[in-house]
């Protein structure tokens, strides 16, 4: 359904375009109307079919392990780097920050829609909440470290842990 789509919309974009520019002092409507209600169908069956995708017990299932697994990754290098905070020079944690938590960050984020799907908009809420705290604070602890405040580099890492660990519980608390 989606290929079908896409051929629809183009499709409807050629003939409109078409429909325009073959009488260069008026628009022939009817044609122009015609391809651009074809292009209209072919969007709305390309974003069907990426709602059913997105909602596939296989996605769901693989998104989620990755939702589990990410945020598990980023409060277990979070404890690493809390415990080694005193042994780092304040300007190289936010490459630490850079080097451990990007790439579950960027999974996390990339899969965090099939917690509503799974779980409802209200679970959605309560574990993005306390994530995107979490992220801020992560990105504090970069901007302090860039700055070279070694008090606000161990005061936010210590917030970003809590925070990650509160998304982590309520997801949990989603799971029964």
């Amino acid at each position: 359904m989606t290929k079908l789509g896409i051929v629809l919309i183009g499709i409807g974009f050629i003939a409109g375009t078409l429909a325009t520019v073959i009488d260069v002092e008026t628009v022939r409507w009817i044609p122009f109307t015609g391809s651009l209600i074809t292009g209209i169908i072919g969007i709305v069956l390309v974003k069907i079919s990426i709602k059913k995708e997105a909602r596939s017990t296989e996605v769901l299932t693989k998104n989620m392990l990755q939702i589990e697994t990410s945020i598990s990754s980023i409060i277990k290098n979070l404890k690493e780097l809390n415990d080694r905070k005193e042994t780092i020079n304040t300007f190289d944690v936010r490459h630490k920050v850079d080097e451990l938590f990007l790439e579950d960050l960027n999974t996390f984020v990339e899969a965090r829609e099939s917690i509503s799907h799974t779980f409802g908009v209200q679970a959605y809420a309560d574990v993005m909440s306390h994530f995107a705290a979490g992220d801020r604070y992560l990105n504090r602890v970069w901007c302090a470290s860039s700055d070279g405040y070694i008090d606000e580099v161990n005061e936010y890492l210590v917030k970003s842990l809590e925070q990650f660990e509160d998304s982590k519980r309520k997801l949990a608390d989603c799971k029964g």
